[in-house]
């Protein structure tokens, strides 16, 4: 039974389902350089599906988000070892980019990953995605650390985290 989070506009945004992974694989293969394998999309729903969102239009679907938990040095606390949110991989499609669906999934991700109890969330974007940079700092993330040669092209990344209270 699909629940949907959110509406915006015509696009639905909404939980993830196993007969899901397929399209969702097919905008990462689209959209990013970096793929994974189906049981890691498999495991990743299952671990935390509260924060694995998928938008569509019309049926068709235009974009995802996928997060894991881990336990980990804190990215703020000088001493701490902490549940962590990780934002595994995000697309949307370019034809709907610039239309807020990224910043949707998101936020309906963060919603997710705060009912893990997890004490802070982080990602990895690219130096070079100033405008993603900037929406994260928009949603509340901050630059942490600069990951010199991160991606297998051997562009930079930014490790961007925000802290839950």
């Amino acid at each position: 039974m699909q629940v949907i989070l959110r509406e915006l506009g015509n696009c639905s945004i909404r939980r993830a389902e196993i007969s899901d992974l397929i399209p969702i694989m097919e905008i990462n293969l689209k959209t990013l350089p970096e793929h994974y394998s189906d049981y890691f999309y498999e495991s990743l729903l299952a671990e935390i599906p509260e924060a694995f969102i998928v938008a569509e239009i019309g049926g068709k679907y235009v974009g995802y988000i996928m997060c894991k938990t881990e336990y980990g040095f804190s990215n703020f606390k000088k001493l701490g070892f902490v549940k962590k949110g990780h934002m595994v991989s995000v697309a949307v499609l370019d034809d709907y980019r610039k239309k807020g669906i990224g910043r949707v999934l998101v936020e309906e991700s963060i919603k997710g990953i705060k009912l893990k109890k997890c004490d802070e969330f982080h990602l990895e974007v690219r130096c070079s995605n100033n405008e993603a940079v900037r929406m994260y700092e928009k949603l509340g993330f901050v630059i942490r650390q600069q990951l010199n040669a991160y991606y297998r092209d051997g562009e930079d990344a930014y490790l961007m985290a925000i802290e839950f209270n």
